[in-house]
């Protein structure tokens, strides 16, 4: 074994991470044999006759004492090792995002892709990444060099690499908040690139990775925005929690008679109303500045039902297991909602971005909802995030993303 610390864990944690889990927490951790400082690599060792487990970044400030890097106690963690890994997630891309696609996904998804902490979305030439966890932060100019070659060497044209770090749970690791573009060896992203143009199902938007939610736009859902133009043709179309307006664009796209965005940012619907016009739909798509659940309030109080198609994308309603029944009671009022004001043939799209509303108690919430409308659902389509977000089965965590069609019979 190397030369590194050992850190002595609890059967619990050895379970979990023997499991394929890769995270130690603090109360799992029974004994440090010899000194670390944060960020260092520790091997992990099990408390019965010390059996190695796996090597990962220690850090004390945070409740996640140690993030598992690797199980293999014979991996060298140089450059090599790290290029290696990052050629093995841009590889995965290509396959699974081929084509166009490549350009406009992300390409490292944290702990899914064995970069703990780390997240890399890729906007045409433009990168933007996210680091949350300190073994990350103090290995990120090797790493962020390394990609731009990886993807000069495969043919694509990237110019750098902006950085959102500006998320409190920075704090968690002991780390500041701040965004800017990265310092590092063969960049040439300037400010005026921050507005870069992307193309996602054949539509344009233009995405503000400065200021943009998370990294300036939402990946995830689109193979499911693709899902939902296919069947829009013809019909009456409501998207509510537009944002900047991806679900509403797809339906217009898609040949919606009307569609009408619902937002309660004035903001978002500005950059939606300009995604609109790029794309030539200014004039067909209205927008609607309210808040979500007032707005579908009161079409029903008017007994105004105009919609045959209703989009629900909220953003998370919980991002912790102690909120889990309110946001369940969220969930559902805004898809009962929804339900009572489609007529009998019309359709629902519906999701939840929350890891800790579970598919199952999501689909409990569909049921009740349904009940309480007096109508049955006929599923349409069940779906999840894009397969550039993978989810490791053994890493609860990376599934987050529920997603749904229905038809009201």
């Amino acid at each position: 074994m190397r030369g590194y610390t050992k850190v002595t864990i609890t059967r619990k944690g050895e379970k979990m991470a023997r499991g394929g889990h890769p995270w130690v927490f603090g109360d799992e951790v029974l004994e440090i044999s010899g000194t670390v400082e944060n960020g260092d690599l520790v091997d992990v060792v099990s408390e019965k006759k010390g059996k190695y487990i796996g090597t990962g970044f220690y850090n004390d400030h945070s409740k996640i004492r140690v993030r598992l890097l690797s199980r293999n106690a014979n991996d060298k963690f140089d450059e090599a090792f790290f290029e290696r890994r990052l050629q093995y997630a841009l590889d995965y891309r290509k396959t699974v995002m081929p084509g166009d696609d490549f350009k406009d996904c992300r390409l490292i998804f944290g702990e899914a892709d064995g970069f703990p902490g780390l997240t890399v979305d890729r906007f045409g030439d433009v990168l933007v990444a996210q680091v949350l966890s300190l073994g990350m932060e103090q290995r990120k100019e090797l790493l962020f060099t390394l990609l731009l070659k990886l993807l000069r060497d495969m043919g694509e044209e990237v110019k750098g690499i902006y950085e959102r770090n500006d998320v409190k749970i920075r704090e968690l690791e002991g780390l500041t908040e701040g965004k800017g573009i990265a310092d590092i060896s063969g960049s040439t992203l300037t400010e005026g690139d921050l507005m870069p143009i992307i193309t996602e199902n054949g539509l344009k938007y233009r995405v503000d990775v400065v200021n943009g939610q998370k990294t300036g736009f939402f990946l995830d859902q689109k193979y499911n925005r693709l899902a939902v133009s296919r069947i829009c043709a013809g019909k009456q179309v409501l998207d509510c929690f537009t944002h900047t307006g991806p679900f509403a664009l797809n339906a217009a796209q898609g040949g919606a008679a009307s569609v009408t965005a619902v937002d309660i940012s004035r903001e978002a619907l500005e950059r939606a109303r300009e995604n609109f016009a790029l794309n030539g739909y200014g004039e067909k798509i209205q927008t609607v500045e309210a808040n979500v659940f007032e707005y579908l309030t009161e079409l029903e109080e008017k007994k105004q039902h105009p919609f045959d198609f209703i989009i629900l994308d909220p953003p998370a309603f919980t991002k912790s297991s102690h909120t889990v029944k309110s946001a369940f009671r969220g969930y559902k009022e805004i898809n009962l909602k929804a339900m009572k004001l489609l007529p009998r043939g019309g359709y629902l799209a519906t999701c939840s971005c929350s890891h800790f509303m579970k598919s199952e108690l999501f689909v409990e919430m569909l049921h009740e909802a349904a009940r309480d409308a007096a109508i049955s659902l006929r599923q349409v389509e069940a779906r999840q995030q894009a397969p550039d977000h993978p989810i490791l089965y053994n890493v609860p965590e990376t599934d987050y993303l529920k997603f749904y069609i229905f038809q009201v019979v």
